[in-house]
């Protein structure tokens, strides 16, 4: 029987022979060894197979061995991660909300498509290119899928405009697609006279250029001494983080370097030599958190190594693995690990990881909090062999994973109850706030001439809060007293802010965020008190002998 099946198996291996046959393979090499395995799939296996699919989960595969950083994407993934840091797409020029069945235009694109034909904050887009949308349960992806197409290229929609409550229209335009912008700095203001806030939700191709823009006109309005915001920044391009450091640090200052077994050393200078810095001086405190990650850890690293200016918050993520983009012919993509990137000082931003067990990875935060790293910074897992000394002061900064703040935030857990997190998970907040700017629109404009005037003296009531709760109890959230009076805080400050988003811009939700959150209120305790220079200090001489 044995000798049977041998012999059966010899036109198999004959046929992947003479398939492979004038293939530059070893006969012995692992890509033969792979290939050989696909067609015997392909061409053997009793039921059919997707081909493309096997292949695709065979690169995955391969990948997650690695790290956990280390992907492949499909055309149509590589497609969605490149766009938002690519800066631009071709579209019609809206910011909306899918709320329920309904989709909801918050704001135009300024000079975009839309504004241009006469679309309004508050419509409702019903139907695109004659297929009724309003009724049906749509992702935002697929929404966008039938938005967005080819530059120059048209798309009717048809519009409910509700001008008041017994006032509603049905309009029809069609609009044609343009580049529209994506921009990486979600607000920039000045906080007061002298103190500036720049926000950046991600660092992407056109990063820099929006921060210079922010910081001139900021340091034109008085400021002297800037807060940025990296705080749920995931990162993007290593480049973006180097050019905005360029305006941060002294002319010429090392922002970063690389060193893989694969990939040559690369040190990254944060300005060419003869270019002034925009704000080299002056007061800098940078905020992080659990979540800000690669470029971030770059950008707030090097201000710390540099003693730059003060980093405040909790523990960074801590990746600090460089991926090299590999485009293969059909669109898709391998985002291949080349290098570590290391601080000015040395520092591997990389946290541990075991091979193979992304899991566990991803559960990282999951575990700070349960360690109690989040809540008390005694709880923060220190290794005394990752201590380093900063290049001016010599203050000790530390190693192993993440970006340690100089001063720590805790998170406030106390608002953030399950009954918060219920009402959020069923996007009723948003439902909420959109329903209030439509019927309340118009008075709120007349009271309010602007968003700081709207930040200073718009007030959430109780009859509000109490509206939120009866929405929920239809959607059967469950009603927890206790739990929604220690939340009213928080969902007072999430509905002002909305609504002070839809009607004027996103800068003016960060307005009414930032008094609300303790990294920024400590942030700028520090930025304006003695704590600033105290935190940037020499350390005390050792008493040892």
């Amino acid at each position: 029987m044995r000798k049977n099946a041998i012999l059966s198996l010899l036109p198999v291996a004959l046929m992947l022979t003479g398939i492979l046959a004038g293939r530059a393979f070893r006969t012995d090499s692992p890509e033969q060894k792979l290939l050989m395995a696909e067609k015997a799939i392909a061409q053997l296996y009793v039921d059919s197979v997707d081909e493309n699919k096997m292949v695709e989960d065979a690169i995955r595969g391969m990948l997650e061995k690695l790290d956990p950083h280390s992907a492949y994407s499909t055309p149509e993934e590589t497609r969605e991660l490149n766009e938002p840091l690519q800066g631009n797409f071709s579209g019609i020029g809206i910011t909306f909300n899918m709320s329920s069945d309904t989709l909801y235009v918050i704001q135009t694109v300024s000079g975009g498509p839309s504004e241009r034909v006469g679309i309004l904050a508050g419509d409702r887009i019903i139907a695109v290119n004659d297929t009724a949308i309003a009724g049906v349960k749509m992702k935002n992806s697929d929404v966008m899928k039938r938005l967005r197409g080819p530059k120059g290229t048209d798309v009717d929609v048809t519009v409910l405009r509700i001008a008041a409550p017994a006032e509603v229209d049905t309009i029809d335009f069609t609009i044609t697609r343009a580049d529209i912008p994506i921009y990486s700095v979600d607000a920039a203001y000045l906080v007061d006279a002298s103190t500036g806030y720049i926000r950046i939700n991600r660092f992407a191709a056109e990063t820099a250029k929006e921060v210079r823009d922010a910081i001139r006109r900021l340091k034109k309005e008085g400021m002297k001494q800037l807060i940025l915001d990296l705080t749920d920044n995931g990162g993007g391009y290593l480049q973006a983080s180097t050019q905005l450091l360029g305006e941060l640090l002294p002319e010429g200052s090392l922002a970063v370097y690389t060193e893989g077994l694969n990939s040559p050393r690369y040190d990254a200078t944060a300005q060419p030599e003869g270019k002034t810095p925009l704000f080299a001086d002056g007061r800098l405190v940078v905020m992080v958190n659990q979540y800000s990650a690669s470029a971030s850890e770059i950008t707030s690293g090097a201000v710390q190594d540099h003693d730059r200016g003060v980093v405040v918050g909790r523990r960074s993520f801590g990746k600090g693995l460089v991926q090299r983009p590999l485009p293969l012919p059909d669109g898709s993509m391998i985002r291949l690990t080349v290098a570590h990137y290391y601080t000015p000082t040395g520092r591997d931003i990389q946290k541990p990881y075991s091979k193979g067990d992304e899991d566990a990875y991803r559960r990282d935060i999951e575990e700070r909090f349960n360690h109690g790293e989040l809540m008390h910074e005694d709880s923060i897992r220190r290794n005394d062999s990752t201590v380093y000394r900063t290049l001016r002061l010599k203050r000790p900064v530390y190693g192993g994973g993440g970006i340690t703040p100089d001063a720590f935030v805790p998170l406030d857990t106390m608002e953030y109850t399950k009954y918060y997190r219920n009402v959020m998970a069923k996007g009723l907040i948003n439902r909420y706030a959109i329903g209030y700017v439509d019927a309340n629109r118009k008075e709120i404009r007349r009271r309010f001439k602007t968003d700081d005037a709207f930040v200073k003296g718009f007030e959430v009531t109780p009859d509000m809060l109490e509206a939120l709760r009866a929405m929920a109890d239809k959607e059967g959230v469950e009603f927890d007293r206790e739990q929604f009076e220690r939340s009213a805080p928080l969902f007072g400050m999430v509905i002002k802010g909305l609504i002070g988003r839809d009607i004027y811009d996103n800068a003016t939700y960060f307005k009414v965020f930032n008094s609300h959150d303790p990294i920024f209120r400590r942030a700028y305790e520090i930025i304006n008190s003695q704590d600033y220079t105290t935190l940037l200090s020499p350390p005390l001489p050792s008493n040892e002998e």
